[in-house]
């Protein structure tokens, strides 16, 4: 193709994403009016199912395991390489989208349908997967293991955030619930005979207060009481706390984690509790960011006027977590972050949710969508750009 075919390519892009740019930001605002939590998605699945279906694109739900999951796939019979553009939709506990996954969804919709409406002129296939539960419960990775990533050659997916990023700062996590077993008794008239299971909770997180001094950086622990006993006059003989565990890489979060350990298993034999320590069964990795392809993505986002924050200046702002650090170790992806409300606005903050259904939050949708179907585009039509990615890929692994 060539370069003046190549613009005429984007052009059509572009217009095709202002065609349907109305459909979008309603899609957005419904799902951001109805927040739903992890693999409870089910409005928002069924409004992303319904709007592909309406644009004569077939879509199955339920797939790879997950109820509340969705899969269609642009040029299905065509032989050549496969791009993946990834949705997400969940929500938070008590503050919705305060993560601005109605964005997310609505600019891998968008791309897609703008996608297919190019459809004759890509020599590949386009996949758009809703990928549930990010939140918690690591829906991609459930997924993966599922298969819903085999013969895809590369994954893109755009997310929020206060400032443009060719990439999300990120580190690894994982989940874990304990749960303290002590006995009841009266609190004051026998407390003798209880044993008080909010002690052991409270023993081990005071030991990990206490561990937090001796790690490094990079690493963080934190949680919550989430049930702390039922009276005040009550021994409590029941409690649960949730603890989230972050490292920079797989190997550090496999070191950190016998010693976040060892600080619930203290609180038991301090408090003569027994307890259940139940780690989550997905542990998120950190993002293998494939930089041609970010790169690719910067450029386009650029040329609809976003300025971006250049990668070592992106640090300064904290790392998160996200499951599709593990999709990128298992192939080229990339997860850049585009501006929607202002840099001293953080995700997971209320104040967050609502420029995610604001003026700046519906201008991301649009150029979310461009931008992802500009970058998938040109993935499948150029060699040159799928050998890139590919080795950056493979050299990724060798330094990982």
């Amino acid at each position: 193709m060539s370069n003046t075919e190549h613009a005429a390519l984007r052009a059509e892009i572009d217009t095709a994403v202002d065609t349907v740019a109305r459909t979008l930001l309603d899609v957005s605002h419904a799902i951001h009016e109805r927040p739903e939590l992890a693999f409870e998605e089910h409005f928002a699945c069924e409004i992303l199912a319904n709007t592909l279906r309406n644009h004569a694109l077939p879509v199955e739900t339920g797939v790879y395991t997950l109820e509340t999951a969705f899969e269609t796939t642009i040029n299905p019979d065509l032989d050549g390489p496969t791009v993946a553009v990834l949705a997400e939709y969940d929500a938070l506990p008590d503050i919705g989208h305060a993560c601005g996954h109605n964005i997310i969804a609505t600019t891998a919709l968008g791309a897609a349908l703008a996608l297919n409406s190019v459809a004759s002129q890509l020599p590949g296939r386009v996949k758009l997967l809703g990928t549930p539960a990010e939140e918690r419960g690591g829906g991609k990775e459930l997924m993966a293991r599922a298969g819903a990533f085999e013969g895809i050659d590369a994954a893109l997916m755009i997310h929020p955030a206060g400032v443009n990023l060719a990439t999300m700062p990120s580190i690894c996590i994982a989940e874990v619930e304990v749960i303290y077993h002590g006995k009841a008794s009266h609190a004051s008239a026998m407390p003798h005979k209880g044993i008080n299971a909010l002690d052991g909770l409270l023993l081990a997180y005071q030991a990990i207060s206490n561990l937090r001094q001796h790690i490094r950086s990079t690493e963080r622990i934190h949680g919550i009481v989430e049930e702390g006993g039922s009276a005040p006059n009550i021994v409590p003989d029941r409690t649960v706390g949730q603890f989230y565990v972050r490292a920079a890489n797989e190997k550090d979060l496999a070191k950190l984690k016998p010693r976040v350990q060892a600080c619930f298993e203290a609180g038991a034999t301090g408090s003569g509790c027994t307890v259940d320590v139940n780690w989550a069964g997905v542990d998120y990795l950190d993002l293998n960011t494939n930089w041609p392809l970010a790169d690719r993505f910067r450029h386009h986002a650029e040329q609809l006027g976003r300025s971006f924050v250049d990668h070592e200046q992106a640090l300064k702002f904290g790392a998160g977590s996200t499951d599709m650090g593990n999709v990128s170790y298992r192939l080229p992806s990339i997860h850049p972050m585009l501006a929607v409300a202002p840099p001293s606005v953080v995700i997971h903050n209320p104040e967050f949710a609502q420029w995610a259904r604001s003026e700046k939050g519906d201008a991301a949708v649009i150029d979310g969508a461009k931008a992802l179907a500009q970058t998938a585009a040109e993935y499948l039509l150029s060699p040159e750009l799928q050998r890139q990615s590919a080795e950056a890929f493979e050299l990724s692994k060798g330094l990982s």
